[in-house]
């Protein structure tokens, strides 16, 4: 395992050759290659100037070497010490393809960082344009002639991702089907395994976990690859395989009192889903089920209304909500509306995703044959009435704000998100800069904030969501609250982490269902992300798998994050990655979203990609893939996996 280190004192001269043998990997002619050997030489006196570092392995020996060089700044632009250029970025032939050029791209840009750089220049060979944009560097203007200008924008972790979990790893607890579970609403229904498979996105609780407790069992392959797309370290330990047909995954840690000291000695943040009884005891919290009455929809929009009764809040409109006594009652009142030319929303008082939810229209109303007919299927319990909010004609339907409450009880602002709701039900979301329309943002930020400061006072502590559709005035609607971790929660956390590794700016996108064309054994599922992982990486974007357990299942399918810098890139990042699923089904091997040439860098396989760019803008590229294990070879049997560590 390489590592990274300050250049020391004595090693000009072997850096030096390592640069040489680096450059002579493209096969230049020694003519060139001594015409750059007095820019590319490292000098004893420049090693703390130009901020050098090497990466070596265990024993010793030197892999690669990089340099952070600050500048003076731009004439009539960014002050002095805000830019800086990438110099050296050099490796050893024989590791090439072994991500060594990736760890010291990312640890220059960590360091920028730090040292408050807020513009990364690179002066790319054309060889070397796949590495950065896999990279994240964004291309821009002002190369010298034959180079390929990038720059990337340094960012330290978010204060908000440092307040979530005290800027330290944590433990995630994928209790999704016990959170649920609670709530004993028949819209949730008994079977756990949709909600185990929901449990997948336990990888993704906070930037940088310590440790995944899950309920069933997952490729382990599919855990390397998340750890390489996010940085992970090596020491992220996997316990799963611990409920795979119940409910109770805290139950089920605290049954072995080895596993609930391991999941809870390590002196870290414990994390889950959502708060529960058991959770509490697995934690050693207090379990107040009252702190988590504003999950119930009624209970929500009479909070919502004392906000709003308040005043303050203008830009917002809370939309009609009645209690049916009973299933007539609300035939009746959906008739009745539907007469007059209104739709409506029927809800249960707890659901997850949509599950309880149904928005009647008189369109519907008349293809069902009646009112009551529109209604079968919904849950036997009480149902709340809601009044349909008819969308505006341009721009999102459907926001989400996302806060949390500290232990302390202070509110932290995460952001707002677009969703993607499809009758009622959750698709998926996008989070990140300009998502969400500056003049929806500011009503929705600050409602977002007066229903945390309630939260707190309340006694919640833990993550939230304000779920709102928009008017056809443009007014956002708050409709529901979620006291629980969500899909855009983790997109939020994918995003800052994503930040920290390739530069501020990332918009991200959870979609919670990619359907696949057949169902595939274990080895080919990992196989399939690796070339989605390459397919997206050639343009630009990043591809996560989020949920892959679902892959397994009947009706096969996966749940992906994907990331760019604009909008343009993350839509066709999806429509490659929704192709490359459905052509599973008449072979998978033969799929390719990056031909040959593309420059897209080998980030399935840990590589680097490429190499990188020099003071000359010259560069290394990583050589060929290395061999995959056959289709549906596994590491482990499914029966050999119930419980361990990784």
């Amino acid at each position: 395992m390489a590592k990274v280190r300050a250049a020391r004192d004595g090693e000009a001269a072997a850096l030096t050759a390592l640069v040489m043998r680096s450059k002579a990997y493209w096969g230049y002619d020694a003519g060139f290659l001594a015409s750059c050997a007095p820019e590319l030489a490292v000098r004893e006196g420049e090693l703390a100037l130009r901020r050098i570092a090497v990466a070596e392995n265990s024993p010793g020996r030197l892999l690669g070497v990089a340099s952070l060089e600050v500048l003076d700044g731009e004439p009539g632009g960014a002050p002095e010490g805000e830019v800086a250029r990438l110099g050296l970025l050099f490796v050893e032939p024989s590791a090439i393809g072994r991500g060594v050029g990736r760890l010291l791209y990312r640890d220059v840009l960590g360091r920028a960082a730090a040292l408050g750089v807020r513009r990364l220049l690179i002066d790319s060979d054309p060889h070397a344009v796949g590495f950065y944009r896999a990279m994240g560097a964004v291309a821009s203007a002002g190369a010298p002639p034959g180079l390929v200008r990038f720059e990337a924008a340094p960012a330290v972790l978010a204060d908000w991702a440092r307040a979530w979990t005290g800027g330290t790893p944590a433990v995630h607890l994928g209790n999704v089907a016990e959170f649920n579970a609670q709530f004993a609403d028949a819209s949730v229904g008994g079977e756990p395994r949709a909600a185990h498979d929901y449990a997948c996105l336990a990888a993704f609780y906070s930037p940088c976990p310590a440790a995944l407790v899950l309920p069933r069992a997952v490729p382990p392959g599919w855990v390397r690859l998340v750890g390489r797309q996010l940085g992970w370290g090596p020491g992220v330990e996997v316990l799963d395989g611990l409920a795979e047909r119940d409910p109770g995954l805290s139950e089920a840690v605290l049954a072995r009192p080895e596993l609930a000291r391991r999941v809870t000695g390590r002196g870290l943040p414990l994390v889950p889903w959502g708060r529960t009884e058991p959770y509490g005891r697995l934690a050693g919290l207090p379990w107040r089920p009252r702190d988590l009455r504003y999950e119930s929809k009624s209970a929500a929009h009479a909070l919502f209304a004392r906000i709003l009764a308040g005043g303050g809040h203008p830009g917002i409109a809370l939309p009609a909500q009645w209690r049916a006594a009973h299933r007539w009652a609300a035939v009746r009142t959906v008739r009745a509306r539907a007469r007059a030319g209104l739709g409506t929303v029927l809800k249960s008082e707890h659901g997850v995703g949509g599950s309880g939810t149904r928005v009647v229209t008189p369109a519907r109303i008349r293809a069902a044959g009646g009112a009551r007919a529109a209604l079968r299927g919904l849950p036997r319990g009480p149902l709340l009435v809601e009044e349909y909010v008819q969308g505006p004609s341009r721009g999102p339907r459907d926001l989400t704000y996302d806060g949390f409450v500290d232990g302390e009880g202070r509110p932290h602002e995460v952001g707002a998100a677009v969703m993607e709701v499809v009758d009622g039900a959750y698709r998926g979301a996008t989070v990140g800069p300009g998502v969400v329309p500056a003049a929806l943002e500011g009503p929705l930020l600050g409602f977002g904030a007066a229903v945390g400061r309630e939260l707190a006072a309340s006694g919640y502590r833990g993550w939230f969501d304000v779920d709102f559709v928009v008017d056809a005035t443009g007014r956002p609607a708050p409709t529901e609250t979620n006291l629980r971790l969500t899909g855009p929660s983790v997109a939020f956390m994918v995003a800052a982490r994503l930040d920290v590794l390739r530069g501020a700016g990332h918009l991200v996108r959870i979609v919670d269902r990619v359907e696949l064309g057949a169902r595939l054994p274990e080895g080919q599922v990992e196989l399939l992300c690796a070339d989605l992982v390459e397919a997206c990486a050639g343009s630009g974007a990043v591809f996560v798998p989020a949920i892959v357990t679902g892959a397994f299942d009947p009706a096969p399918w996966i749940g992906v994050l994907l990331a760019a810098r604009d909008g343009g890139t993350l839509d066709a990042a999806e429509a490659l990655v929704r192709a490359g699923a459905l052509a599973v089904g008449s072979g998978f091997e033969g799929f390719s979203g990056a031909g040959e040439g593309s420059g897209a860098a080998d980030v399935a396989d840990a590589a680097d990609g490429s190499g990188a760019a020099d003071g000359s803008g010259t560069t290394n590229r990583a050589g060929p893939r290395p061999g995959r294990r056959p289709a549906g070879q596994s590491s482990k049997s499914k029966g050999e996996r119930g419980l361990r560590s990784r």
